[in-house]
């Protein structure tokens, strides 16, 4: 069968490749076509679009970037017509995969979403166009399940969080690593994979290293960006060094991180790094959001626990000063790591109680097609 398959960020490209993988194992006859990364690629789909093309962050830098959106959304609907998968599958970026979707049932494609949008913090009335559109949708976090059969009266398929398998596979199969020997504690550094918000959280990051003179600080360089994007950061800087296409590597060393907020504050979590979550984007797009998003926390392990188990440092609280704060609260206080290290065993737990979340989805997924 052919599939078609649409993530727009690092995140998606990593789930989309396990997702791939999977299905490659139930239909060995899957031609799939995708926008994604390398990861995907890699799989074995034919990469159409590189998600870094693609990745616009915040509400100001959308609307900058929105005729080319336009443009993007207007070739992929020729490029899905010109190939006639058997199904759409849409990987999370909301913004241009929900267009997809209500264009793609119009054309009687069949539609497959694989990590729900965020709707129950924004944006909910989205829902009731997302189910007349969307035939199967599969979410990843538990309480996804529960919001979506109380409150739109729609029942999804919970598959658990796919990072839990990536992570735990990578921990079992992970070799020593030299390029991040040091005989200093480390501190990781992940301040996101956009340009937008590496801009405006790392040099902030980095200036706590002068805080921390016995630490070495290490920057988790993103795999969409050039290493000459970085440099001017991080010159004057005696205790920080960068590495590339380790992020795992260094949550396997680190000793505490500084994290922006996402994915990567899942991931930290589940390596057991304590961590300090950090939020800052430009103004304009920080006071829409703080109106809008009906939320009490920004990070996916507080989100998911429902209740404070990391600090979450935002826009105007992301300063120096309070990440000197609370970085030395993790690394000195027995207390604190313990209730840490309790609190991401019972996040892990919660996690994986449906079992391997992409052999899931690709069940769900091969079995929706044969019944149709």
């Amino acid at each position: 069968m052919k599939y078609y398959i649409i993530s727009g960020e690092a995140s998606g490209d990593l789930h989309g490749s396990n997702l791939i993988k999977q299905l490659k194992q139930l239909d060995s006859t899957a031609n799939i076509r995708c926008w994604g990364g390398d990861l995907m690629q890699s799989a074995g789909a034919e990469l159409v679009k590189h998600y870094k093309e693609l990745a616009f962050m915040g509400f100001a830098e959308v609307i900058k970037n929105l005729p080319t959106i336009l443009k993007n959304i207007s070739f992929c609907k020729k490029d899905i017509k010109d190939f006639a998968p058997d199904v759409l599958i849409l990987i999370d970026y909301p913004g241009f995969n929900l267009r997809i979707a209500e264009w793609g049932k119009q054309q009687g494609y069949k539609i497959v979403y694989y990590i729900s949008p965020q709707v129950w913090a924004w944006k909910a009335n989205r829902v009731k166009k997302m189910r007349t559109c969307i035939d199967k949708m599969m979410v990843i976090l538990p309480f996804e399940k529960d919001y979506f059969k109380n409150v739109w009266q729609w029942d999804v398929d919970y598959v658990g969080h796919p990072l839990v398998e990536v992570i735990e596979q990578y921990k079992n199969n992970s070799k020593p690593t030299t390029t991040l020997n040091t005989t200093a504690p480390i501190i990781a550094l992940l301040p996101g994979s956009r340009k937008q918000e590496i801009e405006k959280k790392l040099p902030l990051m980095l200036q706590v290293s002068k805080a921390f003179p016995n630490f070495q600080f290490i920057v988790a360089k993103a795999p969409g960006q050039e290493d000459s994007f970085y440099e001017p950061f991080l010159k004057d800087y005696t205790n920080v060094s960068t590495t590339n296409n380790e992020t795992y590597s260094l949550l396997m060393k680190a000793k505490a991180a500084l994290v922006t907020s996402g994915t990567a504050t899942l991931e930290t979590a589940l390596f057991g790094v304590p961590e300090v979550v950090c939020y800052k984007g430009s103004k304009i797009s920080y006071e829409i959001g703080r109106r809008l998003i009906k939320i009490k926390y920004i990070s996916l392990v507080n989100l998911i626990m429902d209740k404070l188990v990391v600090k979450e440092l935002i826009q105007d609280e992301l300063t120096t000063e309070n990440m000197v704060k609370e970085l030395q609260l993790l690394l000195t206080n027995a207390d604190k790591q313990s209730q840490i290290n309790s609190d991401y065993i019972k996040l892990k737990n919660i996690l994986s109680e449906s079992g391997n979340a992409s052999a899931k989805a690709a069940s769900i997924v091969y079995k929706f097609l044969l019944s149709k």
